[in-house]
């Protein structure tokens, strides 16, 4: 039977089909043989839905899709039992491959970009995502945004969110910079690598505690209540007004580290929506984060490798 968890919604704006295959060996200027491709729908928020699915949890995951494409990859969204609410995307869905050469072991990942969205377009996605936030739940944002929308729109999001619903937020780059400005975002929470971290700060941060500073520098200017710095193999730290966490990862083998920033975003929200205080819900994240990394390919985590892995990652106040 389900735990009791609060609601929540992914968002998927540029989704893609994922086709990950093999070859005997990655050459130019030749035909490359490969094997049969496997297919999964893709994109930071579906993979979010489907980890936390894996997980034992529930969402509704809102994905725009467009074209023959789009409609695959809601049918391979089905077949999952993930609860999907579709919107229209200016044209065709997106695809992307992933191919390893078997000699190496070497994976190639080659990503096309998505439809361009014109401001209507981008209108009536900031209003279907209103629509659908759910009340008291929390909204997931996470994954690329398309061509064509503004670097704000992260922000616009938060600030047309219904006040009982909460937004947590997974992305870089311009966007990244918007939510972190002078301006206060609100967010309920946000995460970040340490590449992505150490471009906002215009610093190093090279330690636990550089990065935990960091963070609660965000937190104190408004940007987010909980922000979060993955680390990578060391693990990730976490900051809120009420202290600074950090938890080590598990040390495991790795196959691949595709999934694994997905993986700790659906562990730990799902973890919240559960209602776990901040230091479980750290180390929930890490030990998925740590078990997607066991995994081959494109595969996110599995619930067994990180349900037993959360005795691996300890959690210390910083």
């Amino acid at each position: 039977m389900p735990q009791p968890q609060s609601p929540i919604l992914t968002v998927t704006l540029n989704p893609a089909l994922d086709m990950s295959t093999t070859t005997a060996t990655v050459t130019p200027g030749v035909k490359l043989r490969c094997d049969a491709p496997q297919l999964d729908p893709g994109g930071g928020g579906v993979n979010i839905s489907r980890a936390i699915a894996v997980l034992g949890g529930e969402t509704t995951a809102l994905v725009a899709l467009g074209g023959a494409t789009g409609a695959q990859v809601a049918r391979l969204l089905a077949a999952e039992g993930i609860s999907t609410v579709a919107i229209d995307a200016p044209s065709e869905t997106r695809q992307s491959i992933a191919v390893t050469d078997r000699g190496t072991m070497a994976q190639y990942r080659f990503v096309l970009p998505g439809p361009v969205w014109t401001a209507e377009d981008v209108q009536l996605a900031l209003q279907a995502i209103s629509d659908k936030a759910p009340v008291g739940g929390l909204v997931v944002i996470s994954g690329s945004q398309p061509p064509g929308f503004p670097d704000d729109f992260l922000v616009r999001i938060a600030q047309g969110l219904p006040a009982s619903a909460h937004l947590v937020a997974d992305t870089s780059g311009a966007a990244l910079h918007a939510l972190t400005g002078r301006a206060p975002a609100h967010l309920a929470v946000l995460r970040m690598d340490a590449e992505e971290a150490e471009d906002v700060a215009q610093t190093a941060l090279p330690s636990r505690e550089d990065s935990a500073n960091f963070a609660a520098s965000l937190v104190a200017r408004g940007v987010a209540a909980t922000v979060i710095i993955a680390r990578g193999p060391d693990g990730s730290v976490l900051a809120t007004r009420d202290g600074r966490w950090f938890c080590e990862a598990a040390k495991v083998p790795v196959n691949s580290k595709v999934g694994a920033g997905d993986s700790f975003v659906a562990a730990y929200v799902l973890a919240v929506a559960r209602g776990m205080p901040a230091p479980e819900a750290l180390a929930a994240g890490v030990a998925a984060a740590s078990a997607a990394v066991m995994t081959p390919a494109t595969e996110l985590c599995r619930r067994a490798d990180a349900e037993a892995l959360i005795k691996a990652c300890p959690v210390s106040a910083l």
